[in-house]
């Protein structure tokens, strides 16, 4: 039996002309599922009944089941959903004011083992599926009785170690018939996976390419992110990095985890500068969010911080200080582990 979230607009056309339906079905099915939000077929009032009858038999939706809604003092909300198979998976929908932002996950767990991470110590279940991240999206949507105006793919999960299910996400996403969202208003953050960089080189959709660095050199990196820097080191990194620029023009952001005394010195400023030189980055310094398991990585003190923000002002390269949101229900960067 299909799965509705995993149909792709042309799915749905090959679906409706099997069962010698017009083409504009298909237009009023991705209307129902993905603009209004509507995942009973008995709701669906402008098809016919029998239509939707045989709808009902055929094609499931396998949503995600909502187990636990937390709300931030800063009004992010974090969201624990149970799939079909009892696993659970978080999501985050940050609120910027005048809009939100919703931050996906892609796996059940992470592979990555970065050492400041609560999801990395879960180690690898599965991929998701393309159904269950769109569901997530679309459940925010719907609990949220509005649409959300950006997507990050920087959940649970390492995004382009599940690069398939991914980029058809995204292209459901885009589609003018189903969620038609804004190229610009969609971001994949990676901690660093040559092969899916490339691959997004090529990619139809202009899309937003969000580097999880946290470290200014090989030594450094290789403790704090030990399993795609023995893969991927910094040089073939940057070679890839500049390789996606040159071809597609688009600038790259880069997160950056303070963590007090290992990475925040002015002379990591320094060689951070030097080894972005070229690229152009836009860097977000992000103030290391404490993890109960980790006791040991502590955050940078606003001084250090601010520090190191002015080296790579005196050398021409632009950054942020991210602001602190959703720590206190465990939401923000670095600490969603599907806590039951």
């Amino acid at each position: 039996m299909n799965d509705a979230l995993e149909l792709n607009y042309n799915q749905w056309l090959e679906l409706f002309s099997k069962w010698n339906e017009q083409k504009f079905r298909a237009d009023q099915i991705c209307q129902w599922i993905y603009a209004r939000k509507v995942f009973n077929y008995h709701d669906m009032t402008n098809i016919s009944k029998a239509l939707r009858e045989k709808m009902s038999t055929s094609i499931l939706f396998t949503l995600p089941v909502l187990i636990k809604q937390q709300t931030s003092q800063d009004g992010t909300k974090k969201f624990l959903w149970q799939l079909n198979d009892n696993k659970y998976i978080e999501s985050v929908l940050l609120n910027h004011g005048s809009y939100k932002t919703a931050c996906i996950s892609t796996q059940v767990g992470c592979a990555m083992r970065c050492s400041f991470c609560a999801t990395g110590t879960l180690g690898f279940t599965r991929n998701l599926t393309q159904g269950e991240i769109l569901g997530q999206f679309l459940m925010m949507e719907k609990l949220n009785k509005a649409d959300i105006n950006n997507i990050v793919f920087m959940g649970m999960g390492e995004p382009f170690l599940n690069e398939d299910n991914l980029f058809s996400v995204i292209r459901v996403l885009n589609h003018p018939k189903m969620r038609n969202l804004g190229a610009r208003h969609i971001t994949i953050s990676t901690s660093g996976i040559i092969a899916g960089i490339e691959k997004l080189s090529d990619f139809e959709i202009p899309i937003r390419l969000s580097i999880s660095l946290h470290a200014s050199n090989d030594e450094l990196r290789s403790k704090i992110m030990p399993v795609v820097n023995k893969n991927y080191p910094l040089q073939k990194l940057i070679d890839a990095l500049k390789f996606y620029k040159n071809k597609t023009g688009e600038r790259i952001t880069f997160e950056y985890a303070m963590i007090d005394r290992m990475n925040d010195s002015p002379e990591n400023a320094y060689e951070l500068a030097a080894l972005l030189d070229g690229l152009q980055p836009y860097i977000n310094l992000i103030p290391l969010n404490p993890v109960a398991s980790k006791p040991e990585y502590k955050r940078s003190s606003d001084e250090r911080i601010k520090n190191f923000g002015r080296v790579l002002k005196e050398l021409n390269i632009e950054y942020e200080i991210r602001k602190e949101r959703g720590s206190d229900i465990d939401a923000a960067c670095g600490q969603l582990a599907a806590k039951k």
